[in-house]
């Protein structure tokens, strides 16, 4: 492996250099940056030295940042600001006679955004008020889909990044989640360059995260949302356990290593993952809680989640961490009727109804192309639809993740991905983009955008019959509106749908909905009380009835 310790730069300089924003002009939730040049040496400057920025609003309101080291004598601080007119800043070090960093001011003036990217438009995402779903800063509902490039940031080059970033758009998708270290799947990034050396006292190297830099920024001017996991932390042998942070590292190096990310990221739009695919119940979910707080505090200015192992539950655990935003679960990669049954009828379909509320999202259904544990059949199209809509439908919709084999990995020719022996050879990255399950969640998107999606419900008493009650892969999801005046219904296979229509607002219209193709059926009459409705095949379809002028 190239980077080794001694490339580490040493932090010397006699001069001092005056913080300078290199554009005083901001456009509103964009980022401000500015650099300061420590005028101290330090030999491990992560571990020796804080430098805290202090920024005031027009209002008068104040944000405290963390700045972040950037190699050499560099020192840098990012600042998305939320309010037009002139901001000012003021910088303190840990080490007063450092005045390279200490005591450093400056200004510059925030502007109205005139683009299209949505992110700056609508601003940053935060939780909606009744706690069910995601928004953004002006209120605009924000549509979680997300795709899981794991090592997609790791191992891109700069123009594959970019031709799997458009691909995304274009399929309507809104985030993407990926590995911000080396991790259980990633020993390195496509240079061989690692995010952090050593485990008592880690040294960071600031040339792995600038090259993470180029990947998040090319998140943004995509207006997708990143959602970097930041800390991996699986226990599943000897070499998974060393090569993840989140069980090779002592806590107080934990939260270094995720404090570091933060203050770089944090002006980014992003939305972050703390942990991956760790256990996070009992003690260990108390060891979780205070990594948290450490990193996040009290009240953080970008929403945080975990991503628990296939088919736990945290958010029992987790919903009163005042950095905790909403619930993140995993159904995974199992295909036996009790995997099908823990979506469907387990807590995704249960405890949406405690409170306090929180958003649910399935941060990693089944992958396609990626064998089921039980019965070693590749994933396919349907079985990424059938997930999808059940997650939706189950709970009220905030979202849903995607994932193919070949790009959570990121492979470069047919292979079986590092670590993950049974799953399947996956196919390149460039290969697995155009898988068509991509394409269904599409159609999957465009449905949802057409309808006032934040407004549905659990509705599963709308059924007259569960045809999943003897087959949990024939389980029909239901939801409606809160007032009444439309439904939706998900049958994974086609057949007979038994609809109670009693408690909808009339008169009504059904339509059918094809998931495959992202097209309409014309409108049946809905009768005043219980209705069969027969699908147009024996394929998957959705079941939209509403109101007959829309």
């Amino acid at each position: 492996m190239r980077f080794i310790r001694s490339a580490l730069p040493v932090l010397m300089l006699a001069s001092i250099v005056p913080a300078i924003a290199a554009d005083s002009t901001v456009p509103i939730w964009t980022r401000f940056e500015t650099q300061f040049t420590s005028s101290a040496k330090y030999d491990n400057p992560i571990q020796d030295v804080q430098v805290n920025v202090e920024f005031t609003a027009p209002s008068g309101k104040k944000h405290s940042v963390q700045a972040f080291w950037d190699g050499g004598a560099i020192w840098r601080v990012r600042f998305s600001p939320d309010e037009t007119g002139k901001w000012s800043y003021w910088s303190t070090s840990s080490n007063p006679d450092d005045k390279g960093l200490d005591s450093q001011s400056g200004e510059f003036t925030c502007v109205p955004y005139a683009g299209n990217n949505p992110l700056y438009r609508h601003g940053a995402i935060r939780v909606s008020d009744n706690h069910r779903f995601l928004v953004h800063a002006d209120g605009t509902p924000f549509f979680w889909l997300s795709d899981t490039a794991w090592n997609g940031a790791l191992k891109s080059d700069a123009s594959s990044w970019e031709r799997y970033l458009e691909n995304r758009t274009s399929k309507g998708f809104t985030a993407i989640q990926f590995v911000t270290t080396q991790w259980r799947a990633g020993a390195a990034n496509a240079d061989l360059r690692v995010a952090y050396l050593g485990e008592e006292k880690i040294w960071i190297d600031p040339v792995f995260y600038q090259w993470m830099d180029e990947r998040i920024n090319a998140l943004n001017a995509h207006g997708l949302v990143a959602a970097p996991v930041l800390i991996w932390a699986v226990h599943a042998n000897q070499r998974m356990s060393e090569l993840s942070p989140g069980t090779s590292l002592p806590d107080d190096q934990i939260i270094v290593l995720a404090r570091y990310m933060v203050a770089r990221y944090g002006a980014h739009h992003v939305i972050w993952i703390l942990a991956g695919d760790g256990e996070y119940r009992g003690e260990k979910a108390e060891r979780w809680k205070k990594i948290g707080r450490a990193v996040f505090g009290d009240s953080p200015a970008r929403l945080a989640t975990m991503h628990p192992g296939g088919e736990e539950w945290v958010a029992d655990e987790f919903r009163n961490e005042p950095w905790f935003s909403f619930n993140g679960y995993q159904s995974g990669h199992g295909d036996s009727d009790e995997a099908l049954r823990w979506l469907t009828e387990g807590p995704p379909s249960r405890d949406w109804k405690t409170e306090p509320h929180l958003p649910f999202i399935n941060l990693e259904p089944n992958y396609e192309g990626h064998r089921g544990y039980t019965h070693r059949t590749l994933f396919d199209a349907h079985a990424v639809r059938r997930a999808a809509y059940w997650s939706l439908l189950v709970s009220p919709p905030a979202g849903v993740s995607y994932g193919a084999h070949g790009i959570w990995s990121w492979e470069l020719s047919p292979r079986e991905p590092m670590n993950h022996v049974g799953s399947g050879i996956a196919p390149p990255w460039y290969e697995a983009i155009d898988y068509p399950g991509s394409t269904s969640l599409r159609h999957l998107k465009a449905l949802f955008d057409s309808l006032e999606w934040w407004r549905l419900r659990p509705a599963q008493d709308l059924l007259a019959d569960q045809p999943g009650a003897s087959d949990p892969s024939r389980f029909v999801a239901a939801a409606k509106a809160e007032d009444g005046t439309w439904a939706i219904l998900y049958a994974p296979v086609g057949g007979k749908i038994a609809v109670r229509t009693e408690s909808l607002a009339k008169p009504l219209v059904a339509r059918w909905f094809n998931p495959r193709e992202g097209t309409w059926i014309g409108g049946l009459a809905v009768a005043e009380a219980a209705q069969t409705y027969q699908t147009p095949d024996q394929e998957d379809w959705v079941l939209w009835i509403g109101p007959k002028n829309k």
